[in-house]
C-alpha cells in the first residue's frame, strides 16, 4: 500500500487543499433554502403569461362595459338606427308586397316599423329598431377580435374590420326581414290571437343573446386560421417583449390630429349641454318639484327620462372624447433593450 508523507510547510497546505476540494463540492451539491430553479417563473413572467392568456376576455369585457355605459340613452346611435328602419320596411314593402310594413317615429324618431295585417292582433305589430338592435354591439365585438390578434399586418386587419362589419350589417338587415314571415304563420294559425307572435319575439331573443355570438365567433375563427394565426400568435410569444410604458407622444399623424380636434369637440359640446341646454335645465327643474311634492305623474316621469338621456348623452361625449384625446397624447408602446414597439404600429409587422 502506498503512503504519502508530508513534511514541515507541506502539512497544512495539503489540509487547506483538501478542505477547499470538500467545500467546493459542498457548493456545488447544496442549495440555499428557497432558492429557485433556474426553470422557475419570475412573478413578472407569470403576469406576461397571464396577460397572454386573458388579454382578449378582459379588453371584450372592458368594451362591452364602455358599450352599455355609452348607450344608456335612448336612441345613441339614432342616424345607423333610422337607415336601417328606412332599409327594413321598404325591403319588406319590396319582398312580402306594398303596405305590409309603415315606417313612422319612435322617440322623435323614424325608427318605429308596424307589420300590417288582418291576421295580427289589432291588425298590427308594433316595433322599432333600438340602438341595440342596430348591430353596433357586434360590430364592435369583432373588431376587436381582430385588432387583438398579434402579428397581423394592420392594413389586413383593417380590410378585414371593414368587410366583416359590413358582414354583420347585412346580417342584421336579414334578421329583420325574417320578423314579418314569422309573425304572418304564428298569427295565421291563430288569427288576432295574443300570443301569435311567440314564435317572432323567440327568434328575436334567440338570435339577439346566442345567435350572432356564435356566428361572430365562427367568422374570427376561420379568418384566424386563413392568415395563419396559430403560427402568427406562437412567434409573438416566443418573441422577447419589454414592459408596457405610457408616455407622451412626441410626433403626431393626421389621424392622431383629427382625432383629438373631434375629441375636444365633443367635449365642448358636453360642457355647452350642461351649461345653457333648456331640455336639460327644465328637467332638472321639474324632478326638483315632483321629489319636493312627491309627485308621481306621467310628466314627472317624461322629466326623469330626460334628465336621464340629457345626462346619458353628456358623459358618452366626454368617455368618447376622452378617448380621442388620450388616443393622441399618449404613446402606449413596449420597449425593449434594442429598439421600441409602437403598439399602434406593431401590427404593420409580418407579410401583407
Amino acid at each position: 500500500m502506498n503512503t504519502a508523507r508530508f513534511e514541515g510547510d507541506d502539512l497544512p497546505q495539503a489540509i487547506m487543499r483538501g478542505g477547499l476540494a470538500k467545500s467546493d463540492n459542498l457548493s456545488r451539491t447544496s442549495k440555499p433554502k428557497g432558492a429557485s430553479e433556474p426553470d422557475d417563473l419570475s412573478w413578472r413572467e407569470v403576469g406576461q403569461l397571464g396577460w397572454t392568456y386573458l388579454k382578449i376576455p378582459a379588453t371584450l369585457l372592458l368594451i362591452e362595459a364602455l358599450y352599455w355605459f355609452i348607450t344608456q340613452p335612448s336612441d345613441t346611435l339614432a342616424p345607423i338606427q333610422v337607415t336601417e328602419a328606412w332599409i327594413w320596411s321598404h325591403l319588406t314593402n319590396l319582398i312580402f308586397g306594398e303596405g305590409t310594413a309603415t315606417l313612422s317615429y319612435h322617440n322623435d324618431w323614424l325608427t318605429r316599423v308596424d307589420f300590417n295585417n288582418a291576421v295580427f292582433p289589432h291588425g298590427v305589430v308594433a316595433l322599432y329598431v333600438s340602438d341595440e338592435c342596430a348591430g353596433i354591439h357586434e360590430m364592435l365585438f369583432i373588431s376587436t377580435l381582430v385588432l387583438l390578434t398579434e402579428r397581423v399586418p394592420w392594413k389586413l386587419k383593417m380590410r378585414t374590420i371593414a368587410v366583416m362589419c359590413g358582414v354583420v350589417y347585412v346580417l342584421n338587415i336579414v334578421r329583420l326581414l325574417v320578423l314579418y314571415p314569422l309573425a304572418y304563420d304564428g298569427c295565421a294559425a291563430d288569427p288576432r290571437g295574443l300570443h301569435c307572435v311567440h314564435d317572432m319575439w323567440y327568434f328575436h331573443k334567440f338570435v339577439y343573446e346566442w345567435g350572432f355570438l356564435a356566428v361572430l365567433l365562427l367568422m374570427w375563427v376561420a379568418w384566424f386560421y386563413w392568415v395563419g394565426g396559430p403560427k402568427r400568435v406562437s412567434a409573438a410569444s416566443a418573441e422577447a417583449k419589454g414592459p408596457l410604458q405610457i408616455r407622451w407622444n412626441d410626433t403626431w399623424t393626421n389621424l392622431q390630429w383629427a382625432t383629438a380636434i373631434l375629441g375636444i369637440i365633443l367635449v365642448l359640446i358636453a360642457f355647452e349641454i350642461v351649461l345653457t341646454d333648456s331640455d336639460f335645465a327644465t328637467a332638472r327643474v321639474a324632478m326638483d318639484q315632483c321629489d319636493a311634492f312627491a309627485e308621481v305623474s306621467q310628466s314627472c316621469a317624461n322629466a326623469e327620462q330626460t334628465w336621464n338621456d340629457e345626462l346619458g348623452y353628456i358623459w358618452s361625449m366626454l368617455i368618447i372624447g376622452g378617448i380621442g384625446i388620450g388616443y393622441s397624447v399618449l404613446d402606449i408602446s413596449r420597449r425593449d433593450e434594442s429598439e421600441s414597439v409602437d403598439i399602434g404600429s406593431a401590427n404593420s409587422e409580418g407579410e401583407e
